[in-house]
């Protein structure tokens, strides 16, 4: 893995969270919309690094076509009411879950991380659409830590990708409306030297 270049605008170790005001949303059409907040966490390379030792990370393998594959990145998820391994990330957990109480109707209660070690590391084009996602409207609401790494987004049945977002340090993103259904994200792999970066995604009951 490579080390991690720390950001030259965090420059401090008190981890905390800012306020949700500011939030900048784009409107995809058919539904689905994207919140974006740049830097809602600050100290987020001291997060890095202890979610990078504390977390029990682990890889996973799946089946693709007629052969097994590695995922490429390394995993670990929070089911509702298991303990997070950072007090900022319930109180981040809470703190969107209140801000979105009236367009969403009910908490984010699970957390998936994710650790990409470097360019290499990825996720394909998909939707979040296991469970309650695949019919009905939802939100998924993802804080990223370490170097940045390219979200994409575009709609589901092909098409030039209508956003991308470089996220990491301390930002925020949430997918909201039918984003799950209409549309697929994807973080590309990088042919650039960039360090590992972790995402920590927040999501409803049923959702995964």
């Amino acid at each position: 893995m490579h080390a991690l270049q720390g950001s030259l605008f965090d420059q401090t170790d008190e981890i905390r969270l800012g306020p949700l005001r500011g939030m900048r949303r784009t409107d995809l059409g058919a539904g689905a919309w994207v919140d974006h907040l740049p830097g809602w966490l600050t100290g987020a390379d001291a997060l890095f690094e202890s979610l990078a030792a504390d977390v029990p990370w682990h890889a996973e393998r799946r089946q693709m076509y007629d052969r097994e594959v590695a995922v490429p990145r390394l995993l670990s998820y929070y089911r509702a009411g298991e303990m997070l391994p950072h007090p900022v990330l319930t109180e981040a957990r809470t703190a969107l879950s209140r801000h979105y109480a009236d367009e969403l109707g009910e908490p984010f209660v699970t957390a998936g991380l994710c650790l990409y070690r470097d360019g290499r590391d990825s996720v394909a084009w998909h939707g979040d659409r296991t469970g309650r996602s695949a019919t009905e409207d939802t939100m998924v609401a993802i804080l990223s830590v370490g170097d940045p790494r390219d979200l994409a987004i575009r709609p589901r049945d092909g098409g030039p990708t209508l956003l991308r977002l470089p996220l990491g340090h301390g930002d925020l993103v949430v997918m909201g409306g039918s984003c799950q259904r209409t549309m697929e994200h994807a973080v590309p792999k990088s042919t650039r030297a960039v360090g590992p970066r972790i995402s920590i995604q927040f999501r409803t009951r049923g959702v995964a």
